[in-house]
């Protein structure tokens, strides 16, 4: 089990977030090594400055064999170039959702399924068959935002992509807001709160059991790879801060690099269980916050 969507907040390209989770994903398949890079939440003349960015990025890994390519939006769009968008965003190996302002590309996305198919959730249901595919799918900044149940960064705050099914989050977390965090928590009562710090991720695989429960894996990521000197302000995680949960009742805990957690949902949000587990396999129960007997993630989905 792994992750198919992660989450993650950064300053630049940190090389262990990057090169672990998207670039070597994206590596794994002998026949499809590719990445479809999508910029749409930036305002139009920003689309390729953020792919630039990355390109740039990416273009140390083609000796490897990778592929990656992009798409612009524009409001001169053709049926067989959006065509062509769905049929890389099904395919391909990794799909990186960009930065920008969350609601911008949530139109632009939503739009091209209604304006082209009458179809308005068909990107958030591919999305969902690539995650159900074991494929994964990444966001940072805005791209972060779009891929957990609300978008927090949109006053409206309406309903996100869901593959970090009731999970939202705050990027770029430092000591002293706090209190934004814990007001996300306290408004999304059934949904964990979580503060990236740059550079850290959330990893995040679920499904269905056959009950009808939902279960989710979250896998907490820390990375102090990035060093370079004129940057080391922005690089939170190299300076101590860790990702920071609130609970809707004030609490708080602090997730360590290599920690993990284990939920189960109902389908209709009126109940849910959590079991935290620490880099030192140490397994807690998340509402007692108490350690707790437990010999693997099996045994804990098998309970229900």
């Amino acid at each position: 089990m792994r992750p198919t969507a992660l989450v993650y907040s950064s300053h630049d390209r940190c090389e262990y977030i990057h090169r672990e989770f998207i670039i070597k994903r994206a590596l794994e398949n002998p026949d499809n090594k590719t990445i479809f890079h999508l910029s749409m939440s930036e305002e139009l003349f920003n689309q390729h400055i953020d792919y630039s960015k990355f390109s740039s990025y990416y273009e140390q890994f083609k000796p490897c064999g990778l592929k990656y390519y992009t798409f612009y939006w524009s409001e001169n769009l053709r049926k067989e170039d959006v065509d062509l968008f769905f049929r890389w965003l099904r395919s391909s190996q990794v799909v990186v959702l960009g930065g920008g302002e969350s609601f911008i590309g949530f139109a632009r996305y939503n739009g091209l399924g209604e304006k082209f198919y009458n179809d308005r959730g068909l990107f958030r249901r591919i999305l969902h068959e690539r995650q159900d595919r074991g494929l994964m799918t990444a966001g940072f900044s805005a791209g972060a935002d779009e891929l957990g149940e609300y978008l927090t960064y949109d006053r409206n705050h309406p309903a996100g992509y869901g593959l970090a099914r009731n999970i939202v989050t705050t990027l770029h977390i430092e000591p002293g807001k706090e209190g934004e965090l814990y007001n996300l928590a306290k408004k999304y009562g059934y949904c964990l709160a979580f503060g990236l710090p740059n550079d850290s991720a959330l990893g995040v695989h679920q499904g269905y059991l056959p009950s009808g429960n939902i279960w989710q894996v979250i896998w907490f990521i820390i990375d102090c790879s990035w060093d370079r000197p004129e940057d080391a302000f922005h690089i939170k995680t190299r300076q101590g801060v860790r990702i920071e949960h609130y609970y809707p009742d004030g609490r708080h805990w602090t997730f360590n690099g290599g920690d993990m957690m284990v939920r189960i949902m109902s389908p209709d949000n009126k109940w849910q269980t959590a079991t935290m587990i620490t880099s030192q396999g140490v397994y807690i129960d998340y509402w007692t916050q108490e350690r707790i007997n437990q010999s693997g993630i099996e045994e804990i989905l098998g309970d229900y």
